[in-house]
């Protein structure tokens, strides 16, 4: 396994800026987001920025395992969704042009809608997962399918059953620990049932039940790195491991993205040591 980090927690630190830091506290890999509010948001990605990003990775040494492009499948009218189609066709081509010498970084994106629209919309989630799907797989690209707490993809159980009922090949899951942390799932059953089908992960620290809980930055929390990062080995999961600071840390008014990331390195990378998995 490797470390990661996420630039969702740093939606204004301009890309040089993030790369070079996350490359000198010693990150292996980093998953670019894309989605609007960000400096690398879509739409600002020419053809020679993405030339530049790519010299960018290669010059500080670090892997790009995913792309966050979160963008709903699950959308309120017809209209939505074939805008929203658009954007991940655009962004899966993004993933194409960033391929590596380790191959073309996944898709990752929620899938939107509420846990209690499950049984009625679920057919529908099957039919634009699989849609998506089949461009992508004209890319290349693998989809890197994100349950969340308070979505329609909520529970350990339910996101396999999606994975099974998309039946692709190029479809898998972003396991993100935290969302079942929180509903009180244990650590070893998440990472049972979820790890078989993952090709990326997220992880943050949190406190609390649902809907009362926090995600947290890092060795802020309750959450046991060492415990998951052991079943996760144990269960055969050998990608990346990517830290994620949530929206919720973002709000603080004395936020600092790179001090963030800099104490997330300190704690996952302890973390890995104290498990006894080198990277």
């Amino acid at each position: 396994m490797r470390l990661g980090y996420m630039t969702w927690g740093m939606p204004t630190v301009p890309i040089d800026v993030a790369l070079c830091h996350l490359s000198e506290l010693g990150y292996d890999g980093v998953e670019i987001t894309v989605i609007p509010g960000y400096t690398t948001e879509l739409s600002t990605l020419d053809s020679s920025e993405r030339k530049r990003i790519a010299g960018l990775l290669k010059q500080y040494n670090l892997a790009l395992p995913a792309v966050a492009g979160h963008t709903p499948l699950l959308t309120d009218t017809t209209e939505g969704w074939t805008k929203n189609l658009d954007r991940l066709k655009r962004t899966v081509d993004l993933c194409a042009d960033w391929e590596t010498d380790e191959g073309i970084p996944v898709l990752d994106t929620t899938v939107g809608g509420r846990p209690e629209e499950w049984e009625a919309r679920c057919d529908l989630l099957v039919e634009r997962v699989q849609e998506l799907a089949e461009y992508a797989a004209s890319r290349s690209v693998v989809l890197a399918i994100e349950h969340h707490v308070g979505s329609i993809l909520n529970t350990p159980q339910t996101t396999v059953e999606l994975i099974e009922r998309v039946a692709r090949e190029n479809v898998k899951v972003n396991f993100d620990i935290s969302h079942f942390n929180v509903i009180g799932v244990p650590i070893e059953e998440s990472v049972r049932l979820l790890t078989p089908i993952t090709v990326h992960t997220h992880v943050k620290d949190e406190t609390g039940r649902a809907p009362d809980h926090q995600f947290l930055i890092p060795g802020e929390g309750v959450f046991d790195y060492v415990t998951y990062l052991k079943a996760m080995r144990r269960h055969g999961y050998k990608g990346f491991i990517s830290p994620e600071i949530s929206i919720m840390v973002q709000r603080r008014p004395d936020y600092d993205p790179l001090a963030a990331a800099t104490r997330t390195y300190e704690v996952l990378s302890r973390a890995f040591v104290e498990a006894g998995i080198e990277r």
